[in-house]
């Protein structure tokens, strides 16, 4: 698909794809939460999850997966649809994004390996159970690190992100000060989970900041859409400088 034929889709258009697109990203970390307790969780409910149920585990393990490449689609969608009220800043939060999945992605890999530690069949024959046992929570643990480092990016691209849709003057600026919310929310989740993870209750009023704006943004972009003036809707489908021009 060409970058003209993409810049040439109406905004309302684009709103209700990335609306999709973000209700979809939604639905598939909830799912990988429910089968492989893979989110905001502790070892032990990663544990019991990966030794109780391999079966959905792995389901769950696929669906976080899956949710992290929607995520990417879902900020690409995001930057088509505000390129246009800052193009610098819209790249920035793609960029974030894009490091957030990976690093979060990146940590999944540990749970993959704890799977292969309990595997009672495929697991290592030379340890005691209690061996692998500990292996496998000290590799949960490294999976939990990397999600909390992961936050960084996804905190740091709801900045822009807030910022833009503040700006863009089609969506409610409500949203765009709840988006900056959020990201102060997972600022503060970051801190807390590697300087004070004693505290878990730290990061209880974020959560809830979090729901509301993310959710909102996806419901609002899906059902709601963007309403641009003919004016404005005519000129957002006339590709800017640079675009639609083939490769060779």
């Amino acid at each position: 698909m060409s970058f003209e034929l993409i810049a040439r889709w109406s905004p309302p258009l684009v709103a209700r794809v990335t609306g999709g697109l973000f209700v979809l990203y939604i639905a598939a970390s909830f799912l990988a939460d429910t089968l492989a307790k893979i989110g905001v969780t502790d070892s032990q409910q990663v544990f019991t999850a990966m030794t109780s149920n391999p079966l959905a585990f792995r389901l769950g393990l696929l669906a976080a997966f899956v949710s992290g490449f929607i995520f990417v689609v879902t900020a690409w969608a995001l930057y088509v649809l505000l390129a246009r009220v800052g193009p610098q800043w819209s790249l920035l939060f793609l960029l974030l994004n894009a490091v957030g999945v990976a690093v979060q992605c990146a940590s999944l890999l540990a749970l993959i390996g704890a799977l292969q530690l309990v595997d009672p069949v495929g697991g290592p024959p030379d340890l005691s159970r209690a061996q692998v046992n500990a292996l496998a929570y000290w590799s949960i643990t490294v999976y939990e690190t990397g999600f909390v480092a992961a936050q960084l990016f996804f905190g740091t691209w709801l900045f822009p992100l807030g910022y833009l849709v503040y700006r863009s003057g089609f969506l409610p600026r409500v949203l765009g000060v709840l988006l900056i919310l959020d990201g102060v929310a997972e600022m503060v989740w970051l801190v807390q989970a590697l300087v004070v993870p004693t505290r878990p209750d730290l990061r209880v009023p974020g959560i809830y900041v979090s729901l509301l704006a993310e959710v909102g943004l996806a419901l609002w972009l899906l059902i709601m859409g963007v309403k641009v003036p003919d004016g404005q809707a005519a000129e957002a489908r006339v590709p800017p400088t640079g675009m639609g021009r083939s490769s060779g």
